[in-house]
């Protein structure tokens, strides 16, 4: 099965969220937004064998300490979807903005995109595509542990924002409920920041995209 566990990083409090096969000990970050010696040491401690770096959007709060993680560990970076290179490719333009120390701008060593998966281990998660927070933005579902990865999509309580460039509120509405939705009410998910949820609680009680306030079907 998979395991993982977060850890928030940065003054954003973002989710860093270790995955890995319990058969094989295999691992993967995903969106390590900062701190990656602390990031290197948690998966270190565990026993757990880094073979990549998994990220859902290019905004600098959740690839902010990908680049360092990838190369001290000697390790390839994956995703998020390409429409995002813009994002990775502004990195400097994004620390300076929000007052952090320099960040270079850096491409993965693979795009993900609808339909592909991804392995860790003996673990197969599905990629989605969910884009409205950013255009590139990426969702990451183990189906047999109803466990999904959800980035800046959707949040216990709330949505992401979209008012950054090509960012777009109807296309995530649509990402939340024509991708998120289906893979069920007992799905639970890790958001990009705050605490986990399921998407029926969400379907119940968010405040933007309950089944009540959309007008749609239990």
């Amino acid at each position: 099965m998979l395991g993982f566990h977060s850890i928030p990083v940065t003054a954003f409090e973002q989710n860093a969220t270790l995955i890995w096969c319990e058969q094989t000990r295999q691992a993967a970050w995903v969106d390590p937004g900062g701190s990656p010696e602390r990031l290197l040491e948690a998966a270190l401690d565990r026993g757990l064998e880094l073979r990549q770096v998994l990220l859902t959007h290019g905004h600098l709060d959740h690839v902010g300490g990908a680049r360092t993680l990838a190369d001290r560990a000697g390790i390839p970076i994956v995703g998020p979807g390409e429409a995002d290179r813009f994002w990775l490719e502004q990195l400097p333009m994004q620390a300076r903005m929000f007052g952090t120390e320099e960040v270079p701008s850096f491409l993965p060593d693979r795009w993900l995109a609808e339909g592909d998966q991804v392995r860790v281990g003996d673990q197969v998660l599905d990629v989605y595509e969910c884009p409205g927070h950013t255009p590139g933005h990426v969702i990451l579902h183990h189906a047999p542990s109803r466990l999904a990865l959800v980035g800046d999509v959707l949040f216990a309580g709330s949505i992401g924002r979209t008012d950054f460039p090509r960012g777009n509120h109807a296309e995530l509405l649509r990402s939340i409920t024509s991708k998120l939705w289906p893979l069920g009410d007992d799905t639970r998910f890790v958001p990009g920041h705050g605490p986990m949820s399921t998407f029926g609680r969400e379907r119940q009680s968010n405040p933007f995209v309950s089944d009540a306030v959309l007008g749609s079907g239990g």
